[in-house]
């Protein structure tokens, strides 16, 4: 199969997720196969929504809306042409992927079958009902996949190489079991935003976007902020109040009940607004419904403090901080350039022998 067929194929599975990119699906007459396939992805959206309480109709047409604008011909073109994918020697790649937001293992399926490669996927149990039906539709497409996409639940065996993402207990699990395979192992990461005492009452409103998207369970969330000394949080309260409704959904709210007795019990300072809470905090990762922050005296020293754990930060949201900065509400939005970890995976999957 040629790169154009590769393309082609996953240019029309954007067609047909098109459908599906609002939470009111709307059906069109000019889509492949939809006569064969639109009812049942229709089924498996209830599915992921009634199996996954994170997975509310919303953030799943999301997540399909952010599918549907990278799947175009124009930016798969655009993010394929610098690569030489002339001498692909085609491999078994495993794809052992996590759970935490619809569809978030996308991207390395869309990697590692755009390149030539097999794939053989070992699914999260939280997020197991789209992705297969998705892949039985580029099947029907391009026929040339089948025997190409393989599902599974057993143990992961007869592979060339690996992208696995977890958490940084299963990351070093996955650093063990598969040594001596070429592999990207992905662990624990989160984002942070600089904010500077400067920002606009729509930089804030963007910025929620990037907390309370997923509820926050995104590796692409801001989880951290770093704010000059003496800051007023008023602005920062009023730029989130939009999403209030928030807390009406039922596991959002048992975790703000939960963290907020954690830390009153404790005697932690923190503020909250009835659906957020902030809190000073060296870690990155704060816990569901919390954002921690930290002072900052020097923006010399800051961008050095991050630079150092690096390892730890997925994204830095900020304006005019740094160079690789993502700007305020986009982080959820990333181009299929946007590599996870700074890792090229096109690079690493043109490299296995």
């Amino acid at each position: 199969m040629q790169l154009h067929q590769r393309i082609n194929a996953f240019v029309k599975l954007g067609d047909f997720l098109s459908q599906f990119s609002n939470e009111s699906i709307q059906k069109k007459d000019t889509i492949e196969h939809n006569e064969l396939f639109f009812d049942g992805f229709k089924h498996q959206l209830k599915l992921a929504e009634e199996h996954n309480g994170w997975f509310t109709k919303e953030n799943i047409a999301f997540a399909i809306k952010g599918w549907v604008e990278a799947l175009t011909h124009d930016n798969l073109t655009k993010w394929l042409t610098p690569y030489n994918m002339t001498t692909v020697s085609q491999k078994q790649v495993a794809i052992i992927m996590a759970g935490n937001i619809p569809l978030v293992g996308f991207h390395d399926f869309l990697s590692v079958l755009v390149t030539g490669h097999k794939v053989l996927v070992k699914q999260s149990s939280n997020d197991k009902h789209l992705l297969p039906y998705l892949a039985k539709y580029l099947e029907y497409v391009e026929p040339t996949f089948k025997g190409k996409i393989t599902f599974t639940e057993a143990k992961v065996e007869n592979f060339d190489a690996v992208i696995a993402t977890g958490s940084n207990n299963t990351a070093r699990y996955f650093e063990y079991y598969f040594k001596g395979k070429p592999s990207i192992i992905r662990n624990n990461r989160n984002s942070v935003a600089v904010l500077t005492g400067n920002e606009t009452e729509a930089d804030f409103k963007n910025l929620a976007e990037d907390i309370f998207r997923y509820y926050g369970l995104g590796c692409r969330n801001v989880s951290k902020l770093f704010i000059p000394k003496n800051y007023n949080f008023d602005a920062f309260f009023n730029g989130m109040y939009h999403w209030s409704p928030i807390i009406e959904k039922a596991k959002y709210a048992n975790n703000y009940d939960y963290n907020k007795a954690v830390y009153l019990m404790s005697e932690f300072d923190m503020l909250e607004n009835g659906f957020l809470m902030i809190k000073e905090d060296a870690s990155y990762a704060s816990p569901i419904a919390t954002i921690f922050y930290e002072f900052y005296d020097d923006v010399n020293q800051l961008n050095e403090k991050l630079r150092a754990d690096e390892g730890q930060i997925q994204c830095i949201v900020s304006n005019g901080f740094t160079e690789n900065e993502i700007a305020f509400g986009a982080t959820q939005k990333p181009e299929l350039w946007d590599y996870a970890d700074s890792v090229d995976s096109i690079e690493f999957l043109l490299a296995i022998q």
